[in-house]
């Protein structure tokens, strides 16, 4: 076996940690230096070994992508997540699945934007930004070190062995080269293209955090609190726009691929990042009064030192196995918590000292803030953004408590809420009523001449909210008090900052982002409130028979038999303003689009490809003939369930479902998306499709052609027996003889044909059967018998195809979506104007620096003489 491309990983890896460390001791020296030539010498080779370093991460993620792509199972990480089946696409989502790759990919967003800011922070700035930066990617680089001094274990490497991963498993005994034939492949939840994008976009929302919070302890450590505050407001705004982002790309996922019927949770692990934005948008608030208001210094040093160690936090959550019992999305503990905690220590002492020994030179202000200062008002709105997250923080941290506890000999069992969704929102909903509120008034605080009885400019949106809101509460049937509530405000915050977006784009459009932030804000207040607390069950089981005694139907007063509805095939119910139809069990072909029927292909067993059995279409072009070799993703199928609207309108939603060994049944919904709601689909309960059905005894039936008999229960008629050519399933010769039997079915309210075949060969017979998962029956043409002219069946009866499913609508969702779309668009406006200024103020401490050098600078002595012309 060839090990060259793990061994060449892990020594980038290592090579990784030696020049983070170089780079961090020469930034150290930079910042230091005394002497301009020292300086440059220093930065020098601070640069060269952070831009190596940052070489060796590209070499790290191109050895484990090059043994994910070819399959080198005897690799433990790609044994663990990938498999022969995957596209390539989702061998990238294979890269991250792991805590190792996770680590990596936030090395490398931290390295190239180390390798920016090399280029732009500017020679004032530089040393101390990137010894903060560097020392940051020594403990990163060490996570993935997998190195051990003595009983200590530093990091888990991504390039280990199977055989070192699992030593004492029987199958290295007898062989030791054992090399698996696949991996165990990727988790089928995370086998959706938003997993491709989701985790490398919230990982750069991680690394963005870095860069406010490094240049905040590099001006704290020069002894200039403010002036930090300029050069780290755009790339505060780039942050909290694509951690926002990437945690809405989540939320999509979540909503497309997971079966709690929604798009937010309050997952312990979802909450952990979600509160690091919000300290994110908060501090962003008090840099804009950081000139003018000690006190929004003050807040934004301790909030932008926040937003980072909070990440660290969230990091450690996820991935020390704390959450394990918690959460869905925390990973297994690998042996880092120790060095998670550490690492978020390190950062919390060197934070926390360095704010209480520079913090006599924030000077206190002179003129104290009032209730019409417009100060006061975003003070008040980052206090708000806090608050809700200390709540969120506090009840997600129940574990963490259990386990300090139990550090100190004592036993704590604060148990998690056992509502999560409901302790949450009754908490958050009244503090995102405050948020909406105060977004108008702040917003008019800020860019209206408003004071003490001059309140006008507010009157017109006032009216305007009340307005909208008696309508929405009347034609939207809201009734209860509380979600008024939010509506109320949610509607000021789109009416007030409208009007200022009106009033200011006239003058100025590009300083009109934090209206249009806040308007998308408001938007998705308002797609929230509708889409969840007014979706509407559609599959409401009126038959008053109970589904099942499963404790996930039976919970909450029998809620799961309320909500879901039992479809067999083929057979109509109506539900609310549709007739739903279970049509069948679907499976995808790779390289065709749509579903095809799955008896439409035998799929070969661990190969992950088929034989069509016919030919394979979708809107009438045929890709595949029948016989052909096709590649299939065989670990899903999907239901097909077919929709008719009162107007007569035909559309198919296709859910998906996966009987997996480890974690039970995985649906995946699918959702039929309109103007005003979406509707929502997805199975509760299906047979496993992979099993093999379970026959009752055989009956035999001998009739002749017209006669009657019983089929489960069904009246069934023998209309004829024909000679034929072509017997599905069997590659007839030359000298065969077939007969197949046509027997209708009389099934509910239409026909069921099935048509068993006799087949003669060489005096031998064959009586290949035909199965119907609608009526749930196979049957064989067994005999044939001349003389008496009666044909004989075997028939075998089993559970007929069903499926258990659950259907709603949720109106006004696209709101949301589109409130995340204006969000995004105001905080771009918002991040290219600072940068724009950002920059101006760069090049003028450039400016600035020179002249102090040619100041500071020791003049050169020129020797005098008394007379020049001895001299000459």
């Amino acid at each position: 076996m060839d090990f060259t491309v793990g061994n060449l990983g892990h020594l980038f890896v290592i090579l990784s940690f030696v020049t983070a460390m170089v780079a961090t001791f020469a930034y150290l020296k930079t910042t230091l230096a005394t002497q301009p030539a020292d300086e440059a010498h220093w930065k020098g080779l601070a640069r060269s070994a952070f831009y190596v370093h940052g070489a060796t991460i590209v070499g790290v993620v191109a050895s484990l992508f090059f043994i994910i792509y070819n399959h080198r199972f005897e690799y433990q990480y790609a044994w663990s997540h990938s498999s022969r089946a995957l596209p390539v696409h989702f061998m990238i989502s294979c890269f991250w699945e792991g805590q190792e790759g996770s680590f990596l990919l936030w090395l490398f967003w931290n390295a190239v934007l180390g390798a920016i800011l090399t280029r732009t922070a500017g020679s004032r700035w530089e040393g101390p930004l990137m010894t903060v930066f560097a020392s940051v990617q020594v403990f990163l680089a060490s996570m993935i070190l997998g190195v051990a001094v003595g009983d200590l274990k530093i990091g888990s490497s991504p390039f280990m062995l199977l055989k070192e991963a699992m030593p004492d498993a029987p199958v290295f005994t007898m062989d030791p080269n054992f090399i698996p034939a696949d991996g165990k492949g990727l988790n089928p939840l995370l086998q959706n293209y938003w997993m491709v994008i989701h985790p490398p976009t919230l990982f750069l929302g991680f690394a963005l955090t870095l860069v406010p919070f490094a240049y905040c302890i590099a001006g704290l450590w020069q002894n200039k609190p403010i002036d930090w505050v300029r050069a780290a407001q755009p790339w505060m705004l780039v942050g909290a726009v694509v951690l926002g982002v990437g945690i809405m790309m989540g939320g999509y996922w979540a909503y497309e691929t997971l079966n709690f019927g929604g798009y937010w949770n309050w997952d312990p692990v979802e909450n952990a990042v979600f509160v690091p934005w919000l300290i994110m948008i908060a501090a962003i608030h008090m840099m804009l009064i950081a000139k003018r208001s000690s006190a929004g210094v003050k807040a934004a040093i301790i909030l932008t030192v926040a937003q980072f160690l909070l990440i660290l936090y969230s990091t450690f959550l996820a991935r020390s196995g704390i959450l394990g019992n918690a959460s869905v999305h925390s990973f297994t503990d690998l042996g880092l918590s120790g060095q998670l905690l550490v690492y978020l220590l390190a950062f919390l002492v060197l934070a926390v000292g360095l704010m209480a020994a520079k913090w006599h030179l924030i000077v206190s202000d002179e003129k104290e803030l009032s209730t019409y200062n417009k100060e006061t008002w975003l003070l008040i709105g980052a206090l708000v953004l806090c608050l809700a997250g200390f709540q969120i923080i506090f009840t997600t941290s129940f574990p963490v408590f259990n386990k300090i506890a139990e550090v100190f000999g004592k036993t704590a069992n604060i148990a998690p809420p056992g509502d999560q969704v409901a302790h949450y929102n009754k908490f958050q909903i009244w503090f995102f009523s405050l948020i909406a509120l105060l977004t108008g008034v702040g917003q008019y605080m800020w860019w209206r001449k408003i004071g003490k009885g001059n309140m006008d400019g507010l009157t017109a949106p006032a009216v305007l909210t009340l307005l909208a809101s008696a309508a929405f509460i009347y034609f939207g049937d809201v009734k209860n008090p509380i979600f008024m509530v939010l509506l109320t405000t949610s509607m000021f915050a789109l009416m007030a900052n409208g009007a200022i977006l009106l009033g200011i784009a006239q003058g100025n459009y590009r300083v009109s982002g934090g209206a249009v932030t806040h308007m998308g804000v408001a938007l998705m207040l308002l797609g929230i409130l509708f889409s969840s607390g007014y979706s509407k069950v559609v599959s409401i089981n009126n038959s008053g028979l109970m589904i099942s005694k499963n404790a996930e139907f039976t919970k909450d007063d029998n809620k799961g038999n309320k909500e879901n509805v039992l479809l067999w095939l083929n057979q109509a119910e109506r539900m609310g303003d549709y007739q739903m139809t279970y049509r069948g069990q679907r499976i995808e072909v790779r390289d065709m689009p749509g579903y095809q029927p799955r008896k439409a292909v035998t799929v070969i067993e661990g190969d992950y490809h088929g034989i069509a059995e016919q030919d394979l279409a979708y809107n009438g072009k045929v890709y595949h003939q029948k016989g052909d070799t096709v590649a299939l993703y065989p670990e899903n199928t999907y239901y097909e369930v077919e929709y008719r609207d009162q107007k007569g309108k035909v559309f198919s939603l296709y859910p998906r479902a996966q009987v997996n060994d480890r974690m039970g049944l995985l649906a995946s919904p699918d959702i039929k998306r309109k103007a005003g709601r979406d509707l929502y689909t997805f199975v509760s309960s299906v047979p496993d499709p992979n099993a093999e059905s379970r026959w009752e005894k055989t009956e035999k039936y001998s009739v002749a052609i017209r006669d009657t008999f019983f089929l489960n229960d069904y009246v069934a008629i023998l209309d004829d027996v024909k000679k034929v050519d072509e017997v599905p399933g069997m590659t007839m010769k030359p000298n065969d003889i077939a007969v197949q039997a046509s027997v209708r079915v009389l099934y509910k309210d239409h026909v069921v044909t099935l048509r068993p075949a006799f087949v003669v060969r060489d005096k031998a017979f064959a009586s290949p059967p035909d199965i119907s998962d609608e009526i749930g029956v196979r049957i064989q043409l067994a005999m044939i018998d001349p003389k008496t002219g009666l044909f004989t069946f075997n028939v075998n009866r089993t559970q007929r195809d069903y499926i258990v499913m659950k259907a709603s609508e949720k109106p006004l969702i696209n709101l949301l979506w589109i409130g995340t779309l204006v969000l995004v668009v105001g905080f771009t406006m918002s991040s290219v104007r600072r940068y724009r200024e950002s920059g101006r103020m760069t090049e003028k401490d450039e400016v600035d620096l020179a002249k102090d050098r040619v100041v500071a600078a020791p003049k050169r002595k020129v020797p005098t003489y008394k007379n020049p012309a001895k001299t000459v």
